[in-house]
């Protein structure tokens, strides 16, 4: 039996408590900023444009990727759109400036932009940031504006300073007045932790939050006290990195085969360790044996949680945008949920998409009785 849970790219839900609206599928734009290769400005127009024939409407870019190039990229293609008619979101927390020493390569950025990066989440940092993004995509204003990359993953022991600048150094006041003014609708953070969202929501009202990489067929910890609480409060989640850095994308057959991009056998912007491995070759194979892709189960799983505003995939190409489509919107089998938990790869707390389809069929059944 094939459960069909009626996903579409263009379905919408609220961010927060905010007016604005996400589609159930959106474009992030690391890879136009040339995260593990480079492409051409024609490529990235064309995976834009792609994009919105499929019906999504939401973007999110940040000057981090290609050190700005993915700014520009975007605002370039996204020029012929009515602008009222999509959904943009930037970052904020670093300030370019010419680079002063060669690029290492070790963010993953092929061919970025000659710039390097200046950490201040200060009230000035952040608005002085925003006020470059603006000048960079050049499309009128930004909807959402989330805080890049604090927490102690990327910062480590200076994590605590660039906390104090959010805090006493006014950036969370600056991203409140930006919000109050109407300059825009949401504001939240754009992380790959956790902890940073609960953090942040106990010192300050957020909207939403972008979370890479921590909600996802191979990762469900945030089940125990992330969603729940984003849940209680209100705060919507972007999630990003659903194929957790491309291991996802295509399943194993495919990467080790040498079909794929180099970054198939990534996890979390490494290579991935062998634990990982394995645990994606049982996904696979359980996949397989449904006769589904696992990409499909990787893009729609994270959707079923009520929490979830939209799911953010990255793509190259017009091929790959059609590709991400097809497998959010295909119909999968009832049956594959069970079979995850009962394998031990599912987190039985976790809502799956077969019980969202049986919710809401409940729901339209008992409106249908009470008229």
């Amino acid at each position: 039996m094939t459960d069909k849970p009626g996903l579409r790219a263009g379905q919408r839900r609220n961010v927060g408590r905010s007016t604005v609206q996400l589609t159930a599928l959106s474009l992030g734009s690391a890879a136009l900023g040339g995260l593990y290769r480079d492409l051409s400005d024609g490529e990235a127009q064309a995976a834009v444009a792609a994009a919105w024939d499929a019906g999504m409407r939401y973007f999110d870019t940040a000057p981090h990727y290609g050190h700005t190039k993915a700014e520009l990229r975007l605002g370039e293609a996204l020029r012929c759109y009515p602008r009222g008619e999509y959904v943009l979101s930037t970052k904020v927390g670093r300030h370019y400036v010419p680079r002063t020493t060669p690029y290492d390569g070790r963010e993953g950025w092929h061919n970025p932009l000659p710039f390097e990066a200046r950490y201040d989440y200060s009230g000035d940092g952040m608005l002085r940031s925003f006020e470059d993004s603006l000048r960079r995509l050049d499309i009128g204003p930004v909807d959402i504006v989330l805080i890049h990359d604090i927490g102690r993953m990327t910062h480590g022991e200076r994590h605590a300073h660039y906390w104090r600048q959010l805090t006493d150094g006014g950036g969370f006041r600056a991203l409140a007045q930006l919000r109050d003014s109407g300059v825009v609708k949401a504001i939240g953070l754009g992380v790959n932790e956790s902890a940073v969202i609960l953090d942040a929501m106990a010192e300050f009202d957020l909207d939403c939050a972008l979370l890479a990489g921590r909600y996802t067929l191979l990762e469900q910890a945030a089940l125990e006290e992330l969603l729940p609480a984003c849940a209680a409060r209100q705060v919507s989640l972007m999630l990003g990195g659903v194929f957790n850095s491309g291991i996802l994308a295509r399943g194993l057959a495919s990467a080790s085969g040498g079909h794929g991009h180099a970054s198939e056998l990534k996890f979390n912007y490494t290579e991935a360790p062998a634990g990982i491995v394995a645990r994606v070759a049982q996904l696979d194979a359980l996949c397989q044996r449904h006769q589904v892709p696992l990409a499909a189960v990787a893009l729609q799983f994270p959707y079923a949680h009520p929490a979830v505003a939209t799911v953010l995939t990255g793509a190259r190409s017009a091929t790959e945008v059609r590709e991400n489509l097809a497998a959010f919107e295909q119909p999968l089998p009832a049956a594959l949920w069970s079979d995850l938990r009962d394998a031990g790869l599912l987190d039985a707390r976790a809502p799956t998409p077969a019980a969202a389809a049986s919710t809401r069929a409940s729901t339209c059944a008992s409106s249908l009785q009470e008229v």
